[in-house]
């Protein structure tokens, strides 16, 4: 009987060192979490510049794309009417019929005139310095000139 207690005794104490073990093994220290924490933070710090980088370009992207919209459709008013809206008139002409404007034949957009990229409104000048007419988003900055992201994208360039 005795020989029965003390093989009881050695199973449970047995039973009780695999769970202690066992409890260890399922949490992590708090160096492995360090570690971990300082490992995502180099690879954000390596990857996330150039993530922004792209983002930057696709704005300057979007805008000349936007930009290449409006002369397409101030185009067609063109040819409906004979001539570009005024820079008093805009690009809101292309929404709305200004008035004296015969054989006016739009909307000539969808939707309303959109903000650049960055949230401010494109500027129109006809007759322009470059052409006809010209479009310019002033990009980040909202002045004219810069680099960068604070580069115009404008209708008579390609970006670059």
């Amino acid at each position: 009987m005795a020989s029965a207690c003390s093989a009881v005794n050695r199973f449970l104490l047995e039973e009780e060192v695999k769970k202690r073990t066992w409890r260890r093994e399922t949490g992590f220290t708090l160096i492995e979490i360090l570690v971990v924490v300082i490992i995502i933070g180099l690879l954000a710090a390596l990857v996330g510049p150039r993530l922004f980088g792209k983002v930057s370009v696709a704005k300057q992207k979007a805008a000349k794309a936007q930009i290449e919209l409006f002369g397409t459709a101030l185009d067609a008013l063109r040819l409906d009417v004979g001539k570009y809206p005024t820079t008093e008139e805009g690009l809101k002409a292309l929404r709305e019929k200004p008035s004296g404007m015969d054989g006016w034949k739009g909307p000539y957009l969808p939707k309303e005139i959109p903000l650049d990229p960055w949230g401010k409104p494109y500027v129109y000048k006809c007759p322009g310095e470059h052409g006809d007419y010209d479009l310019i988003s002033l990009g980040l900055d909202g002045a004219e000139g810069g680099e960068g992201e604070n580069q115009d994208i404008v209708s008579w360039k390609d970006i670059g």
